[in-house]
């Protein structure tokens, strides 16, 4: 059986070794392939040939603690300046300002809402610690222990107001207003009320980090 010589173009015999007119050799050896990898498969096929739970995001940095709690910490400091306004927008603006301080010590970075969430209440969480402490200090002397309970007494006493008259509750009200005045009583009930700040808190700083995520998100868009 003939074939072309691939230099010439000349006839040549089949398993002669050298082309008789040009020299050229006439054995080829043929290299397999090597398998393509899963790897190197997917690659060539892009990365939205991918599921999205083996790919990684460009952007999606991790949150540097360092500061976040500075951001937050800084936050809680400014909010706290804002309570005697009103304990909600002090922890409105704790959240706000979380968000704020932290994009500003890495402005190219995107919060997402649940992120700036977490920003924001743990901002809210500091500056309740800062509430509490500072509280019970306060309470530690006579004259603002006393101004606090009778502030305590008369809180309770417009709650009671909102009712119509009723005499078991009357004679709850009673009880309440003479445990507020005990030393133990009035620790008590700072101790609830610190519960349920930390709670509020919480909730409150969530809603200002998340709220403040969609504020600046779109200053840095624009």
């Amino acid at each position: 059986m003939e074939q072309p010589c691939y230099k010439c173009g000349q006839t040549v015999e089949e398993g002669v070794a050298f082309c008789p007119h040009c020299a050229a050799p006439q054995i080829r050896v043929v290299m397999a392939e090597p398998a393509p990898t899963p790897f190197a498969a997917a690659s060539a096929q892009g990365a939205d040939a991918l599921p999205a739970s083996q790919t990684l995001p460009v952007l999606a940095l991790p949150m540097q603690w360092s500061q976040v709690l500075r951001a937050c910490a800084l936050a809680a400091l400014v909010a706290f300046l804002l309570v005697r306004l009103s304990v909600v927008v002090a922890m409105l603006a704790a959240g706000i300002l979380a968000v704020a301080f932290y994009r500003q010590r890495r402005p190219g970075i995107a919060l997402r809402a649940s992120e700036a969430a977490k920003l924001g209440a743990l901002a809210g969480v500091f500056c309740c610690c800062i509430i509490s402490l500072v509280t019970a200090v306060a309470a530690t002397v006579p004259d603002v222990r006393t101004k606090m309970q009778d502030q305590y007494i008369e809180s309770v006493q417009k709650v009671a107001a909102w009712f119509p008259p009723n005499p078991d509750m009357q004679a709850s009200v009673e009880a309440s207003i003479n445990q507020l005045r005990t030393p133990r009583g009035f620790a008590t009930a700072l101790i609830e009320a610190c519960i349920v700040l930390l709670l509020l808190s919480i909730v409150l700083g969530g809603l200002g980090g998340a709220l403040g995520s969609a504020i600046f998100g779109r200053r840095g868009k624009s």
